[in-house]
């Protein structure tokens, strides 16, 4: 064969590889612009800055660079992304309309439960102060261990586990007062939830006392205060890590003089708590 015409093939079959590349390196451009919006979608939808942003998902100092463009959008934060916000990777990466990956049934259940000495489940208790914790040491036993914790030797509190949280704040007046304490059980789904009670909500930066709307056909769950000055808002399910059901209250703000004050409202308060007992055993 002539060496010119050799030559002309080779010369072709390279042509086409480099066409064949730079159409894939068009296509790789195009598939990063749009990991890099919608990383970016992701991070400001959920309210962070990028160095908060950078903390939560494993990367040091900020998310700066990955949304330049400078640095590539690595497998371990695309399975941080799914494991702390369950976004669906094919959407991350273009290839879906899904933003999020949830089962039908969201899990809500106790991360951590604790037990006396005879096996038995207790009540642990969750102040004010520990709330604040709450979120970032729910799975670690240790930290509950140093929480107060009881059994409260009432047959409406067996056969199951509760937990007792104190209210911080005015948003779900007149029903519950700062300082008050509520015992709750614990929930195992978020289709469980009733708009006609009341729960406290475990976020992923928060412990909430509302109540919980969950529409039908929605992908968002809507929290609603008692107090009308407070305005409902919504979060995705994926930002739930507990709920528990609102059972009955414990006041200990109680204004007495003498014995004989002090011990008609411990009666009083009892009496309620009995009231409440038996409407939530109904």
């Amino acid at each position: 064969m002539d060496l010119f015409l050799i030559m002309e093939k080779i010369h072709k079959i390279f042509w086409n590889i480099s066409k064949m590349c730079i159409f894939e390196d068009i296509c790789t451009v195009m598939e990063n612009e749009i990991t890099l919006k919608r990383f970016i979608e992701i991070r400001r939808d959920l309210g962070y800055t990028q160095a908060e942003f950078a903390a939560l998902i494993g990367i040091t100092n900020t998310t700066a660079d990955i949304e330049r463009g400078r640095t590539k959008l690595s497998g371990k934060i695309v399975v941080e992304l799914f494991k702390q916000f369950k976004i669906n990777p094919l959407w991350l990466f273009g290839d879906s309309e899904s933003k999020y990956l949830e089962s039908s049934h969201t899990s809500v259940i106790p991360k951590v439960v604790t037990v006396d000495s005879s096996d038995n489940d207790n009540m642990v208790l969750v102040n004010a102060k520990a709330a604040a914790g709450y979120p970032q040491n729910i799975q670690d036993t240790s930290w509950y261990q140093q929480l107060p914790a009881f059994d409260l030797p009432i047959p409406e509190f067996r056969n199951a586990t509760y937990r007792g949280f104190q209210v911080e704040g005015d948003s779900m007046l007149p029903n519950l007062k700062p300082g008050e304490w509520v015992l709750a059980k614990a929930v195992e789904h978020i289709d469980d939830v009733s708009p006609n009670k009341i729960y406290v909500v475990v976020l992923q930066d928060a412990v909430l006392v509302k109540k919980v709307i969950k529409k039908p056909n929605s992908n968002n769950v809507t929290l609603v205060s008692l107090n009308e000055t407070y305005p409902p808002y919504e979060i995705k399910p994926f930002q739930i890590q507990e709920i528990w059901q609102v059972n009955s209250k414990i006041t200990f703000g109680v204004d007495a003089t003498t014995e004989n004050g002090l011990l008609r409202q411990l009666q009083e308060s009892m009496e309620e708590l009995k009231n409440q007992l038996k409407q939530a055993a109904i």
